[in-house]
């Protein structure tokens, strides 16, 4: 493995990439890495193989570790306005935008795209948290309500977060993916501990400092990287992690993730196709399916 030098001969000083655990950066409690290789571009040019960085690998202790800092996070993500959650996903874009040319690079090396797919792909990423932000205090009014009811009461019903989500990230959309399944768990009130992709675990590794400095409080989100069926098994089997996206399980994974998660019955959100099209127009569907209706009953009058 050749050392990477720059234009002016100098040796360049490589990125030690980490965990964020609770707010703050840790190596992996267990010591271990793995290395993290280039893909093959669309048109199958040499590279492939290439040496990008070494990635901590995960254990189940900070899958443990990651669950305790999201629980200890939920109740003031959950308890704070609406309107200051969407502020918050909206300052994630706003960092996100001053390091378009940094993940292009990380996209581009990450899932083989031209420069050209890579920037179109950060920038869907970008407007995507966007999108979310904007949905942060309007989400209560198209999903609650007020209900018909026979007698003299108001019978109101209102979303609230379900939890601790596990996320499993797509193993083939390394931003964009990541973002589509991440921002709407966090809109809607809920904390998150995020499995990386295997194979492409930078772009989100590096998303992790953009949420560091985007007034995020330490602990909604929890970013590790490492073998996905070895941290996916502990999270779907925890007492403290209310929901799971499967969205990265491939294989017999999924269906083994259902059973444990359904021994302390968990919501689960099985992925609606293997590879899907990250780019398209997103709905309301992962919002809703982590958050629960409390309906509450009201004498009119009293």
């Amino acid at each position: 493995m050749s050392t990477p030098e720059t234009s002016r001969g100098r040796l360049a000083v490589l990125k030690t990439y980490k965990l964020y655990v609770g707010g703050k950066f840790p190596r992996s409690e267990s010591g271990r890495v793995y290395e993290v290789t280039a893909a093959t571009s669309a048109a199958g040019a040499a590279g492939k193989g290439q040496w990008l960085a070494n990635a901590p690998l995960a254990s189940r202790k900070d899958a443990r570790d990651a669950v305790v800092a999201a629980r200890k996070a939920f109740g003031g993500w959950s308890g704070a306005t609406a309107y200051n959650r969407g502020q918050v996903l909206y300052r994630v874009a706003e960092m996100l935008e001053g390091r378009r040319q940094q993940f292009a690079a990380e996209v581009t090396a990450a899932e083989g795209l031209s420069k050209a797919k890579a920037q179109a792909a950060v920038d869907a990423a970008i407007d995507r948290w966007v999108w979310y932000a904007g949905w942060s205090d309007k989400l209560a009014q198209v999903v609650g309500g007020a209900n018909p009811v026979a007698g003299p009461f108001f019978n109101l019903s209102t979303p609230e977060p379900t939890g601790v989500v596990a996320v499993l990230a797509p193993q083939r959309s390394s931003l964009l993916g990541l973002v589509s399944v991440l921002a709407p768990v966090l809109v809607s009130g809920n904390t998150a501990v995020v499995v990386t992709s295997r194979n492409a675990p930078l772009p989100a590794l590096s998303l992790a400092e953009v949420l560091a400095t985007s007034d995020l409080p330490g602990g909604v989100v929890n970013v590790l990287s490492g073998d996905t069926a070895e941290l996916a098994r502990p999270l779907a089997a925890h007492a403290d992690v209310q929901a799971v996206d499967l969205a990265g399980a491939e294989g017999g994974l999924a269906a083994e993730l259902e059973a444990a998660a359904a021994e302390n019955l968990k919501r689960v959100l099985r992925p609606a196709a293997q590879d899907p099209d990250w780019s398209a127009q997103p709905g309301l569907e992962r919002m809703t399916a982590f958050l629960e209706t409390k309906t509450v009953w009201h004498p009119v009058g009293a």
